[in-house]
């Protein structure tokens, strides 16, 4: 029972006096194909949306009407509770329908070079 004991007060004293060294975890940057346009609401697009996911799954997506955004954005509020206040997602809907909205993303299909393979999502 005293080697017991002993062996707690052992262990408690260490874990007491060792000094918890603080971990951190440096994450890679996005590919540079998945950076963010730049525009009026990128940074705060930027801020919130990356916390749960990465500039790949915005830069991916279809162009969407303002409509669509706004839906987009509050199915990440609701179902995946994404931390948004409202003024922000005003701010990221409004970026994101003019960064990728319906007619920019196809200028940017009419715009790439012949032969060049379109990813269709398979």
């Amino acid at each position: 029972m005293n080697r017991i004991i002993f062996c707690l007060v052992l262990l408690l004293g260490f874990s007491v006096a060792a000094p918890g060294a603080q971990k951190t975890i440096t994450l890679p940057d996005d590919n540079s194909m998945a950076q963010l346009k730049p525009g009026q609401g990128a940074e705060v697009a930027r801020a919130n949306c990356v916390a749960c996911h990465s500039t790949d799954y915005i830069v991916r997506q279809p162009g969407r009407d303002p409509q669509q955004w706004d839906a987009e954005l509050k199915k990440m509020i609701t179902v995946f509770g994404a931390p948004i206040n409202e003024s922000d997602a005003k701010v990221i809907v409004n970026y994101l329908a003019t960064a990728y909205g319906p007619s920019v993303n196809q200028e940017s299909r009419k715009q790439k070079p012949a032969g060049v393979k379109r990813d269709r999502g398979r």
